[in-house]
């Protein structure tokens, strides 16, 4: 038989997706036997029946065949010669329990490495798949984790014989909580008969694949039990689906009736696109039709999109990045570049994308909000700041400017895959969403130092709701339908470097909208390429922390620290892993879908990382040491645990194998201490040299009354003739701040008050109410009004109460006097004080207002020290003309 000519370049992994030389390369494929054995022996067919079902499998639109057993030589040189690729199975003792013997466990190995010897390198190969189905008692038997360690073996073990070689394990439901970690792509084999929880399930397998491509290696329908006319629609909706979610490939099982499983025919299933005698069904039509369309099924509309690219000096980057958006599969778009007062060579590059025809020259001249330079040439559009106005003023002229109905956005750091608007926009276009995010990935030529960047904590990373729905997608990767963008009015201009995507999620979701999630619309996000860039990142992440926390302080913890309500998804685990995860198998492990769930770092570790740790804990340790010499023991022990927390971290990162240098770990760990210092110290700089917002309630003659009185205000009551909701109080509450701009902090149901009312520098206000039902369907609502020191309070006067402690430590022995400086406490302290009592005030006459409002009656606070004096006296007393309390006893709580 004449030998193959290697036509095409072996196939590769590109992200989600894969690559067969300049092309990307999906997988359309049929399972193909096993058969009964040949005259030599083999479980294939014969060669000239093999060359017939190969023509037959080309007519169908198939580029791949996956096999059950290793095929011999000439297989190989037949399926090369009709441009079909194999997936190949290798098939060991699996269903035995294989890690309870060395003899099975080296016989699986030896059976991987004469599969990939024989087979290495033809031009028919596509991938391996050392393991196919594991049962789940068996891996229950064994260990999860240690069954997924063999699995990885196996992998090495091929890798050793052809290091480019793909590899997988074909997964089912029933395993799905095996998660190895060195295969090259996911593979599921998944039988499920009704869309909506076969599309949910692929949306659970993208999240599960991360970056990694995601196959479905076995799904079909029997023909026996179904019928061919269920069978035809099935397949239809499911390689349809399949291909919508982003999924690289599927397999349909199988090519013929005829096959055979434990060395007998399989009579009762009839799950072939022929029949065994190799005519073809109704449902080889059906998929020859899909197949066909596959993998970009047309979408119901397509809009035009607007791609936004706004670009401060990145000029290193930004011609790939418009490179690459000069080949997207999407028919109708454009891409504008906003340069934001570059002082590089940008403009220059700008001047060469000339995409398409243009008869509109370079303006020269200016145009509003200081666009001095707005170039149009066919889908390429150029405008240019005068000065740096920042990232989010930049981002709004891109809007101002878009054509399109959909926005998209994404950095001058970052290359788009060329299907990135097609999934963007197909998310987007289902209705449930006002924007969608995607992924971004390490470039696979970016270099070792941005490898252990993208591991090390604070990258752009999606939060995720669910399977769909994200809470945070990152600004380089987003797309949004431009009427939801200006229904909130676009991207706040106070954000200037970074916050501006999470700004503007929130008020989205504010606003009632969603956020979807699309796993294959991805780019490929170039790292911060050494330390100093990394961490200057991390400091402009920490000035936008400082103004996120004034404009949504109910995201964020005291410590001003956000605080999302999905799991966030990223390459760095965010923490140290201390506990293995949890397997859901059912009862005596029977579950068909038996689920992961995963362990969550243990952050609380992650607080001897912190600023605030080394603040509070290590430093004056180490300061006080100096006086009080046995501490110095502490103070070492202090910072070994903060630099063994990051080194339990460093060691943790999953490193890619090819980025792995002898420093790659130690840098991990490097980053992980110095991380939070610097975005610590920023975020606290940025909170700390923000001037106060001006409280939108005035001091009127009530407000100076009660702040100057002596009467507690703590709390104030209103008495309500008809009985009110008192959660509809709350909202109206929060209705009426917001309308005057008053920052506030909602409960979001973990906190013990109802709203933080923020109002001067010193001091926050935590307002709780509750309802006391009285007879005649009335109430009594009192309000609890918890005046606390802000963040700059509590800085401000620890460090003056540590200052002073050291001066009087090191001086005090012979200055005596130096003890007058703790004078200074007492009256910063009732300084605080009166500030806390200046705000509760203004709360108070701003709930008068409201009470008002909705017909409610103030209390006095001192009425029930007046009442009990007049009961004292046994005088009457007169009460006024619409109080609840006019009759001479006291009013019982009906049903007491």
């Amino acid at each position: 038989m004449t030998e193959p000519v290697a036509s095409h370049p072996r196939v590769s992994v590109d992200g989600k997706f894969f690559r067969r030389g300049p092309q990307k390369f999906y997988l359309k494929g049929v399972a193909y036997g096993p058969f009964a054995p040949n005259a030599a022996g083999e479980p294939f067919a014969t060669p000239e029946q093999t060359a017939r079902d190969f023509t037959l499998t080309r007519e169908l639109g198939a580029n791949l065949l996956r096999v059950y057993h290793v095929p011999p030589r000439w297989f190989l040189d037949l399926a090369a010669q009709h441009d079909l690729l194999l997936l190949i199975d290798i098939p060991w003792n699996k269903h035995l329990c294989f890690l309870d013997s060395r003899e099975q466990r080296e016989a699986a190995r030896d059976a991987v490495r004469k599969a990939v010897f024989a087979t290495a390198r033809h031009p028919a190969i596509f991938a391996y798949s050392v393991a196919n189905e594991i049962p789940p008692d068996i891996a229950r038997w064994s260990g999860a984790a240690k069954v997924a360690d063999f699995i990885d073996e196996l992998v090495l073990e091929a890798k050793r014989i052809d290091p480019e070689c793909l590899c997988t394990f074909a997964n089912y439901p029933p395993t799905e909580f095996l998660r190895p970690q060195t295969l090259d792509f996911l593979c599921f084999n998944v039988y499920l008969h009704q869309p909506q929880p076969f599309k949910n399930y692929l949306a659970r397998l993208q999240m599960m694949a991360e970056s990694k491509p995601l196959v479905l290696g076995e799904f079909g329908i029997d023909s026996l039990r179904e019928g061919e006319p269920a069978k035809c629609e099935m397949l239809s909706w499911q390689i349809e689906l399949a291909f919508r979610a982003g999924l690289a490939g599927a397999v349909v099982f199988s090519f013929t009736d005829d096959w055979h499983r434990g060395g007998q025919p399989v009579e009762d299933w009839k799950m072939g696109l022929t029949t065994a005698a190799r005519e073809k069904k109704e449902s080889f039509a059906v998929v020859q039709k899909v197949f066909a369309a596959a993998p970009h099924f047309p979408l119901t509309r397509a809009p035009k999109v607007s791609v936004v690219v706004a670009s401060y000096n990145g000029d290193r980057t930004l011609k790939a990045c418009l490179d690459s958006l000069a080949r997207l599969n999407y028919p109708d778009y454009e891409v504008i570049l906003v340069d934001d007062g570059s002082t590089d060579t940008t403009p220059q590059l700008a001047q060469q994308f000339r995409w398409g025809k243009s008869e509109i020259p370079p303006s020269a001249e200016p145009a509003p909000q200081q666009l001095v330079i707005s170039a149009e040439h066919g889908r390429f559009r150029y405008f240019r700041h005068g000065t740096n106005l920042g990232l989010s003023v930049a981002r709004n002229t891109g809007i101002a400017a878009a054509a399109g109905e959909i926005v998209a956005f994404t950095d001058s750091d970052c290359r788009a895959d060329a299907d990135w608007l097609y999934y963007l926009v197909a998310d987007l276009r289902s209705g449930e969403f006002a924007g969608v995010g995607g992924p971004n990935l390490l470039p696979p030529e970016d270099s070792a130092v941005a490898s252990a960047v993208m591991l090390s904590p604070g990258g752009p990373a999606h939060v995720m709701l669910s399977d769909r729905e994200a809470e945070h997608i990152p600004g380089c990767n987003m797309a949004f339908h431009k009427s939801a963008l200006l229904d909130i009015g676009c991207f706040d201009p106070l954000f200037t470097k970074a916050g501006d995507d999470v700004d503007l999620c929130w008020r989205l979701q504010q606003a009632g909208m969603k956020i979807g999630f699309s796993p294959s619309a991805f780019v490929w996000h170039y790292r911060r390429s050494n330390v100093r860039a990394y961490l200057k990142q991390q400091r402009g992440y920490g000035e936008a922390e400082a103004l996120l926390v004034r404009k949504h302080p109910e995201y964020f913890n005291s410590f001003g620290d956000s605080v999302w309500r999905g799991r966030i998804y990223a390459s760095s685990k965010f923490g140290v892993l201390l506990r293995a995860p949890i397997i859901y198998r059912g009862i005596f492990g029977s579950a068909p879908f038996q689920t992961l769930y995963a362990s969550e770092p243990a952050l609380t570790l992650m607080l001897l990382t912190t600023l605030e740790y080394h603040v509070l804990v290590t430093l004056p340790l180490w300061v006080l040491s100096g006086t009080f010499h046995y501490l110095l023991s502490l103070a070492i022990a202090s910072l070994l645990i903060s630099i063994g927390v990051c080194v339990a971290a460093g060691l943790q990162a999953s490193l890619p194998k090819i980025k792995r240098r002898w420093w790659s770990r130690p840098l991990v760990a490097l980053l992980f201490f110095l991380q939070p210092i610097e975005r610590g110290w920023a975020r606290y700089s940025g909170r700390l040299r923000l001037r106060p917002l001006a409280t939108p309630t005035r001091e009127n003659l009530d407000s100076v009354t009660l702040r100057d009185g002596v009467a507690t205000l703590g709390e104030v009551r209103y008495w309500a003739e008809r009985r009110t909701e008192r959660v509809e109080l709350v909202a109206a509450i929060l209705e009426e701040l917001d309308r005057r701009g008053w920052p506030n902090r909602s409960d979001i149901g973990w906190s013990e008050f109802d709203v933080e009312i923020y109002g001067n520098r010193w001091s926050h206000l935590q307002l709780t109410t509750v309802a006391e039902d009285h007879p005649n369907n009335r109430q009594l609502i009192r309000c609890r009004l918890r005046a606390n020191w802000s963040l700059q309070a509590h800085v401000l006067f620890w460090s003056l109460l540590g200052l002073e402690a050291l001066v009087v430590g090191f001086f005090g022995g012979w200055l005596k006097w130096l003890a007058l400086l703790l004078l200074t406490l007492p009256l910063f302290a009732y300084f605080l004080h009166r500030q806390k009592r200046n705000l509760q005030s203004l709360v108070i006459v701003f709930l008068d207002e409201l009470a008002k409002q909705r017909k409610l009656i103030k209390i006095p606070a001192d009425f029930e020290v007046k009442r009990a004096a007049q009961k004292t006296e046994a005088a009457p007393v007169k009460s006024p003309e619409n109080s609840p309390f006019k009759a001479a006893k006291p009013q019982g709580v009906e049903g007491v």
